[in-house]
């Protein structure tokens, strides 16, 4: 792992100026990410306006991650290219202008609006994580991590806990999207005045230019280690992206009879977990050296509260303490991102996180709709849901959880106190 000396930018970029571009990065993370779980308190309103059933609303809503996904790939390539300054802002702005274009309640404009959240949003994750691991210290790579997707999640949280009561209490769904999109604004300006230049390519970097991206994506694709961290992250990481912030408030609803001011808060102790799962596991895994055992530890947890969340008894846990274990657990998805910058070439970087991004957000994009269709079909011919049709569909997501754990194993292993070091792929020449 590279020292703060060796990290690019470290030498001649001010440590309080890259501190504050990354803080008001990880603020433009919380609002895409608020952006991103706001739908789920407002499916009703949402079919109303797009005139579109509860299976359509979903699906137009899953765009984000349609946009999200492959959008890694060119927000890693990028970063490494070009630098955070160049396309960092570029980023926040498309997320400002699509939230413009959802809230006119067309469903053309709706869907390139959702598109495009997904497409900007991505680079306030991986812009965060570029300035972390290309500015501030490698012995602190997971803590910022975790930081930085505690205020990600906490954007998750504010997204169902703030938006649910003030829906309920009358804010018309299309002004406060309106709204949200204007707030973007002054986001994307703050970026660009304050993101550093990337003053000096890093040791080894070949060009710029669509070859040399291809090139290093390819280093980082055919690296099995590359693909087993992107799937272990999306695997803990989907009963939060579809179960709690798509279906998470309907299921307490429909499952349980909760009141939709209680679903709502309910379903929000899920990113409430992560904000404190984040930094907490990021930080474990720092102290003790080592990525696997915290990552296989949460990951039981986290199978054995979706257990009870979908089967155990009614009204013998805290109405918020399954959530919030759930969420804290799931923190651990996190934690490959910082394995996968570790097994792979230094001046990979952005593109390392952009592959571990694609590949986590791809099985969130394919599986929504997925189990969506799941749930309707296993509730056919009946007026709503019930508690058995949400645990027919969403059963899988134990099955998941438990490869992420087999595919751990399979891991090998990158913190610092590790036997040996991760042979890195050979550079190939030019």
């Amino acid at each position: 792992m590279r020292s703060q000396a060796e990290r690019p930018g470290a030498a001649t970029t001010s440590y309080g100026i890259v501190a504050a571009a990354w803080l008001v990065t990880v603020v433009f993370y919380f609002y895409q990410y608020s952006m991103r779980s706001a739908p789920a308190v407002m499916v009703p309103e949402l079919t109303s306006a797009f005139g579109l059933s509860a299976v359509g609303v979903a699906s137009l809503v899953g765009l984000f991650y349609f946009g999200y996904a492959p959008f890694s790939l060119v927000a890693g390539v990028a970063l490494d290219q070009l630098g955070p300054r160049k396309v960092v802002p570029l980023g926040a702005a498309s997320v400002a202008i699509g939230t413009l274009l959802f809230s006119m309640g067309d469903p053309t404009w709706g869907s390139v609006g959702r598109f495009m959240q997904g497409a900007g949003g991505v680079f306030a994750l991986i812009g965060a994580v570029y300035l972390v691991t290309n500015f501030m210290p490698a012995s602190r790579a997971a803590t910022l991590i975790g930081v930085t997707q505690m205020f990600g999640m906490a954007g998750g949280s504010a997204g169902q806990f703030v938006v649910g009561p003030l829906i309920a209490g009358g804010l018309a769904w299309d002004r406060f999207w309106f709204l949200m999109g204007l707030a973007g604004i002054p986001i994307a300006v703050l970026l660009f005045l304050l993101m550093p230049r990337q003053q000096k390519r890093p040791q080894g970097a070949s060009g710029v230019g669509l070859g040399p991206a291809l090139k290093a994506m390819g280093t980082v694709f055919i690296n099995p280690q590359s693909i087993l961290c992107g799937l272990i992250a999306g695997l803990i990481f989907i009963p939060t992206t579809i179960f709690d912030m798509v279906w998470g408030v309907r299921f307490l609803q429909e499952g349980h009879d909760v009141s939709y001011e209680m679903a709502v808060l309910r379903s929000a102790s899920v990113p409430f977990g992560w904000i404190i799962g984040c930094p907490l596991l990021g930080w474990l895994t720092d102290r003790i050296g080592r990525r696997k055992p915290v990552i296989i530890g949460a990951a039981l947890v986290l199978g054995g509260t979706l257990a009870l969340i979908l089967y155990g008894p009614r009204s013998v846990f805290p109405p918020y303490s399954l959530g919030l274990v759930a969420g804290i657990a799931s923190g651990a998805a996190m934690i490959p991102y910082t394995v996968i910058k570790e097994a792979n070439r230094p001046e990979h970087s952005g593109t390392a996180t952009g592959v571990i991004n694609f590949l986590n957000f791809t099985l969130s994009a394919l599986l929504g709709p997925v189990f969506a269709t799941l749930l309707f079909r296993a509730a056919a011919g009946a007026p709503t849901p019930a508690l058995g049709h949400y645990q027919a569909a969403f059963s899988p997501l134990l099955a998941g959880i438990a490869l992420a754990i087999v595919l751990t194993f399979l891991l090998k292993e990158t913190g610092l106190g590790a036997e040996r070091p991760v042979a890195l792929p050979a550079q190939a020449t030019s």
